[in-house]
């Protein structure tokens, strides 16, 4: 049987494939999006139950994207958005096949173009895009052996505070995914340990703009890299309860111990580094920052902004940060659950090609491949801050499907029979 082709692999149908399945219609780049799962599938099943988007619905969307039922300042929850992209991809007319999983990408031996082998056969194609996304991999530090007593489970697998056995609960991480079920955990009667380590805490709003607002007139999406030392500091941030920003005193004055990072294990005992007020202080620093910006902001341009003095004022330090807890045993402290709220890894173990680096990341710009033909597009950072968010995804897909399409032409052309006499 004589493989399927098509001019582009699209891998994912998630908001990166989506968005790049309608910027190569667009381009009338024939193509195919395989999908293993089912569209948007990992807001679906791998994010807990009442996951709200981190930004509100006028920003966090394709242009055209609908959420029925949410106005424009919502912050919509997960399981509208993943049906807000199923509808979407009908509306596109996506290509979209799911439950097809990819196994196998090659390039082809002595002609351009890649061989893709998945579960339902191959296809031959020009050029393949890898829209897999950051979150393929959970990453749980190895620190503590999975029999040390306490159930330990991955962010990605928890639901809500029903399916944790009894007990009090570490989470680990307090980005954006920790904070919000440690918060959770707490309203639900759990005795709550929040493991905080170096974070961005950023204000949800302030003088009645959404934070997304304010990183956009002040031109912070579109940075092309982080700053020195900042490329893996994650950042605190939350949709839930309509919007409201993280104070890490506040919850700790309504019961939560918060502790250092999470540094070692031994015995039983969970020890943490000595950097938790530090920690706190450069949140801080970051939040202030932000203030410090938008108000210059106002003054330059003398936008009739309400100014907000009381955002400015920093609670005191609760206990837990005035006598830090340096080490926990676990068994006394009747922790029944670990949460490891530590993130993820990429995943590109069936992309055989020639287009990573000695770590295992992809070497690219932009999302173009320095392997031709290959194409990486949602990962942070690809060419600027937002590229991992829905609306960033959908800005560099067009770049890439612009690149794609011109790389058709040039491989379409074919000079005309007067030229190639003369060229004779």
């Amino acid at each position: 049987m004589q493989p399927e082709t098509t001019n582009t692999v699209v891998v994912g149908g998630g908001q990166a494939g989506l968005a790049m399945s309608e910027h190569l219609t667009n381009c009338g780049v024939p193509h195919i999006v395989l999908e293993r799962h089912r569209i948007a599938e990992r807001w679906r099943s791998e994010r807990w139950d009442s996951l709200v988007a981190n930004g509100p619905a006028w920003h966090d969307c394709f242009p055209g994207m609908d959420f029925p039922g949410y106005g424009p300042d919502a912050f919509v929850p997960k399981e509208a958005i993943a049906d807000a992209f199923v509808a979407h991809a009908e509306k596109i007319g996506a290509p979209i096949r799911c439950g097809v999983e990819v196994r196998r990408v090659t390039r082809q031996e002595g002609r351009a173009g890649f061989r893709v082998e998945t579960s339902h056969g191959v296809i031959e194609a020009d050029s393949v895009v890898a829209a897999t996304g950051p979150f393929q991999r959970p990453v749980i530090p190895p620190l503590m052996p999975a029999d040390a007593g306490p159930e330990q489970m991955h962010s990605s697998a928890y639901r809500n505070p029903e399916q944790l056995a009894e007990g009090a609960v570490l989470v680990i991480g307090a980005g954006s995914s920790g904070v919000q079920i440690a918060e959770e955990l707490l309203e639900a009667g759990r005795q709550v340990y929040l493991s905080v380590g170096p974070h961005d805490r950023p204000p949800r709003s302030y003088r009645g703009r959404d934070f997304v607002w304010w990183l956009g007139v002040l031109g912070k999406w579109d940075m092309e890299t982080a700053g020195p030392g900042a490329e893996h500091v994650t950042i605190s941030v939350s949709g839930a309860k309509g919007g409201q920003t993280i104070d890490f005193r506040r919850l700790a004055a309504r019961g939560m111990t918060l502790v250092g990072r999470t540094e070692a294990y031994e015995d039983g005992k969970l020890r943490f580094a000595g950097d938790l007020c530090e920690n706190i202080a450069r949140g801080d620093a970051n939040y202030l920052s932000v203030l410090d910006e938008a108000d210059a902001w106002v003054d330059r341009t003398g936008l009739d902004l309400p100014e907000e003095p009381q955002a400015r004022q920093i609670g005191p330090d609760p206990v837990c940060m005035t006598q830090p807890i340096s080490e926990l045993d676990l068994q006394e402290s009747g922790i029944g659950t670990i949460i490891w709220a530590t993130g993820f890894a990429t995943d590109f173990g069936w992309l055989e090609v020639d287009a990573f680096d000695e770590a295992g990341k992809p070497r690219h710009r932009r999302g173009i491949s320095t392997e031709p033909g290959i194409y990486f597009v949602g990962l942070p950072w690809l060419s600027r801050r937002g590229s991992s968010f829905i609306w960033g995804v959908w800005h560099d897909a067009k770049f890439l499907a612009d690149h794609i399409a011109t790389q058709a032409k040039y491989m379409a052309y074919r000079p005309s029979e007067g030229r190639a006499s003369e060229s004779a």
